[in-house]
């Protein structure tokens, strides 16, 4: 986004909490401050998706557990 645009939406921000009394724009700040340091903490790694499949069965076991897991319905639903 533009940088003017910004300042625009911050001034914004800014005239309509400046008249609020200073407990409350403390715990504002402490919530945006907190909104920072969460977003760091909790940041998914997507290379973990990545990696090799581990499994104590074989691979016909495997093929056998997919396909009776499969469901087919053949049933048209009347609306």
């Amino acid at each position: 986004m533009d940088i003017a645009v910004e300042n625009k939406k911050v001034n914004r921000y800014f005239r309509f909490m400046k008249n609020w009394d200073s407990k409350s724009k403390r715990d504002l700040i402490i919530k945006l401050i907190d909104s920072f340091e969460d977003k760091n903490e909790n940041q998914y790694d997507f290379s973990a998706c990545f990696g090799a499949w581990e499994d104590s069965r074989n691979a016909d076991e495997i093929i056998d557990d997919i396909r009776s897991s499969r469901i087919n319905i053949r049933e048209i639903e009347n609306f």
